[in-house]
């Protein structure tokens, strides 16, 4: 079934053989990451807690040092999507990891793009990009990464988000960033309801105005964000897999894509840190119809939401719905 993507964060796709090829290509202890990756498999890829989540995000990040790692990693980001026959994507660039790395901002985004974009024309895949910031920094590092952003409007950059540690970096710190981000031209996502409570997600839409949410979780346990969201629009980011890695849920069934469902709200499904989470969208598909029963029609609304969803034109999103119509 031809797909659309929406939350996917490219230095959490690496797969485990992309990893070991960065650190061959580096000469540095390809052993350190296989005991690593045995680590991970060990514990079928969950964690204690976020925070030993972000800790192995920032494990995976480091070896991506130069703008040509990055790009090796978006090429075969754009491959694997192909081989799921994802049609477009929405990455999203932890631009703000990168300069908290000290590296060039301009540099590593020219590098993934070109690389993505040279792959996805071989591969009939398309891919747009959101910068992400990550919220426990503090306002001015986001400030930065929404600076970089505005000057890449022209060149698939969509949108600017906020990731990381809800409860460090609340909504309320970022309300003039958002305002500038709009004024700019950029579109607006937000990770919300992920590790904090219902209010984390109300702030994100009515303080921020985030256009989706990613995750959005804790919205199931007030019946009142669920209304905001379906009368505001505001599509959730659903990963299925990645709510259950990092604790946020004992178990799949345990998630609440029904209740959205029965509530109205807009939801699309997405493989979030498919490296770090060992999934695919096409998993994510599976693994919803399969806890859920959902119907194939089902399935295809989530891809239906995801192209309602995306921050493209209504031109080209038309023009994306005829041509995953010709394919189904």
């Amino acid at each position: 079934m031809p797909k659309v993507e929406l939350h996917l964060h490219l230095e959490g796709s690496l797969s485990s053989q992309t990893l070991r090829e960065l650190s061959r290509s580096k000469g540095t202890c390809e052993a350190e990451v296989d005991r690593w990756l045995e680590g991970l498999r060990r514990r079928n890829f969950r964690y204690e807690n976020f925070q030993e989540f972000i800790a192995a995000y920032k494990f995976v990040a480091r070896h991506l040092e130069s703008p040509a790692d990055y790009a090796f990693a978006a090429e075969r980001l754009v491959e694997d999507l192909a081989r799921q026959n994802v049609r477009y994507a929405e990455v999203t660039l932890s631009a703000g990891m990168v300069l908290w790395k000290k590296q060039g901002l301009e540099a590593v985004f020219e590098a993934v793009a070109r690389g993505a974009a040279d792959v996805g024309a071989q591969r009939g895949v398309r891919i747009n990009w959101i910068f992400d910031a990550v919220r426990h920094f503090g306002v001015e590092p986001a400030r930065e990464v929404l600076q970089v952003a505005a000057r890449y409007l022209d060149k698939g950059v969509v949108a600017f988000g906020i990731g990381g540690d809800e409860v460090r970096g609340p909504a309320e710190l970022f309300v003039d960033l958002y305002r500038e981000a709009r004024d700019l031209g950029l579109h607006t996502t937000a990770h919300a309801g992920e590790t904090a409570g219902p209010q984390s997600v109300r702030a994100a839409v009515e303080l921020l105005g985030a256009e989706r949410i990613g995750h959005g979780l804790a919205a199931a346990q007030d019946p009142a964000v669920l209304a905001l969201l379906r009368e505001r629009g505001v599509p959730l980011e659903v990963s299925l897999t990645s709510n259950v890695a990092t604790g946020a849920l004992a178990q799949v069934s345990d998630h609440p894509l029904p209740r959205f469902l029965d509530e109205g709200v807009c939801v699309t499904l997405n493989s979030d840190d498919p490296g770090l989470f060992g999934t695919t969208l096409e998993q994510e598909f599976r693994l919803a119809a399969e806890t859920f029963g959902l119907s194939r029609e089902q399935l295809e609304g989530f891809t239906a939401n995801a192209i309602h969803a995306a921050f493209l034109a209504e031109a080209e999103k038309s023009e994306l719905r005829k041509a995953l119509q010709a394919a189904l």
